[in-house]
């Protein structure tokens, strides 16, 4: 017995020293580099609305990433010897897009918290900022460091070390949490917020192109540690990280921040040197093509997987049955926006699918849901006589339901699914969270780059407008010809 004991110790023992080398990141931290090297590209994901640190400028008609990170990413790639692509996301999204191998870095103004630190591997610090609280100027005189916002409102980036920050420094102030600063400065120019924390830097770009803000010292000391910035890696890219922070230091030694500091100045003058809604006709022009595309796609295919559901729930085999009520009740049982993250970043484990295109699928088979539900109410209302009168003239099945019941039920059901498509070209707009640049992202990057929060959304929500009511014109005109026929 005791010999079995020791035999079983020493297999225990044996099968835990297996699983920790099999485990160990030392594997993945010496391929890591060579994986980069061996692909020849850097993927860099980041959230381009924090100006200097990232945003978005238009080159030659195409939206380009710039700013402090993006000179940093150019060097690192540079030093590795590959090429540099940015991958744009929601800064929320970005340590899912790293987990998921949707990006191989993150460079995005992100600090190396120690909740942060049990999933991802960072660089060693590049970059340390002061936080300050950017405040309405007719209130600056009000409010004199952070202690004075007991009992306000306070806006933070969802997700960012800023809205830890109030958490435990302003317990006594309540905390808005929003995905974009540009939507927490429009909060707080309507007096959504009295003040919103952000890293100095950041403070000083909104100050500097809007006359209407002002800039509150914090007043807070915080650790350089905890409070600068660094470069996020899959946990146990060790070469990865070690040719990161070897960039770094010749960074730091050759004073290189101050130029990309200026760099990314020179372009935010560009941006802000005309902020009139028509300077950047070219974005809400990319955006409309981008929107019209996946309305346009996801029509199509969530009409034909629409109507395979609805015959599937609507016929006899069980099977099918149970698939297509098990399909319609979990998608119209879950968010659109989940259903876009899932297909990104979940699929996006096993298959590359590129933004777009995930974009589409999501939105496509979202839509399948609720046109099968339409075409099985449409199906349904035609009555069974005429089913029976034209199986009993001869009609197969198949021929019954094309010539008979189909067009029938299509002239009942219209109004109703051309609402689906009329509304599919609004929740289209899920998609600008994972980086496809839609009406609604290019709204955004105009926000970013004119400092303006207002005037970009009343012109994408007159944009929107003219688009469904267009369409809502055409879809009208069928109806009528569908009558009179």
């Amino acid at each position: 017995m005791k010999k079995l004991m020791r035999w079983l110790m020493a297999l225990a023992v044996a099968m835990v020293a297996f699983v920790g080398v099999a485990a160990s990141p030392v594997h993945a931290a010496d391929d890591s580099l060579a994986k980069i090297k061996a692909k020849g590209t850097l993927v860099m994901g980041t959230s381009p609305d924090y100006a200097p640190y990232e945003f978005l400028v238009n080159k030659n008609g195409k939206n380009q990433v710039v700013g402090i990170d993006v000179e940093i990413a150019k060097k690192i790639a540079s030093d590795i010897g590959v090429k540099l692509v940015v991958k744009q996301m929601d800064f929320d999204s970005l340590l899912v897009g790293l987990e998921t191998h949707k990006v191989d870095m993150v460079l995005s103004a992100m600090t190396p918290t120690s909740e942060r630190k049990q999933s991802v591997d960072f660089s060693q610090i590049y970059y340390t900022a002061s936080q300050d609280i950017i405040v309405n100027k007719a209130d600056a005189k009000v409010y004199k460091n952070a202690e004075s916002f007991v009992g306000k409102k306070v806006g933070a980036q969802t997700g960012s070390m800023q809205a830890d920050l109030v958490k435990d420094k302003m317990t006594d102030s309540k905390l808005l949490g929003l995905t974009k600063v540009t939507d927490l400065i429009l909060a707080l120019k309507s007096h959504k917020v009295e003040g919103v924390v952000a890293e100095h830097p950041v403070a000083q770009a909104y100050v500097d192109h809007d006359k209407q803000l002002a800039i509150v010292k914090s007043g807070w000391t915080l650790d350089p540690e905890s409070n600068g910035q660094a470069i996020g890696f899959a946990k146990g890219s060790d070469s990865l990280v070690a040719a990161a922070n070897k960039s770094i230091n010749e960074i730091k030694k050759q004073g290189l921040i101050k130029s990309y500091t200026k760099t990314a100045g020179d372009y935010m003058t560009k941006n802000t040197a005309d902020t009139s809604m028509f300077h950047y006709w070219k974005f809400f022009a990319k955006g409309i093509e981008y929107t019209l595309l996946i309305t346009a796609v996801s029509v199509v295919f969530g009409v034909l997987i629409g109507t395979l559901m609805a015959l599937m729930r609507l016929g006899k085999n069980k099977v099918l049955h149970t698939i297509a009520v098990a399909y319609i009740e979990f998608v119209r049982g879950t968010p659109l926006m989940i259903q876009v993250m899932f297909v990104y970043f979940g699929i996006g484990l096993f298959v590359d699918v590129p933004a777009l295109t995930a974009g589409i699928i999501a939105v496509s088979l979202n839509s399948a849901a609720y046109v099968a539900e339409i075409i099985r109410s449409g199906i349904d209302s035609i009555p069974t006589g005429q089913t029976e009168a034209a199986r009993s003239l001869g009609l197969s099945t198949r021929q019954t339901m094309t010539s008979v019941v189909l067009p029938q039920a299509i002239r009942n059901i219209w109004p109703a699914l051309g609402n689906e498509f009329i509304s599919l070209i609004k929740e289209s707009s899920i998609v600008s969270i994972i980086g496809v640049t839609d009406l609604i992202y290019q709204l955004k990057v105009v926000q970013t780059a004119t400092y303006k929060g207002v005037a970009p959304i009343f012109v994408a929500m007159v944009i929107y407008f003219v688009l469904t009511f267009t369409l809502s014109k055409i879809l009208g005109h069928f109806e009528r010809k569908m009558q009179h026929d």
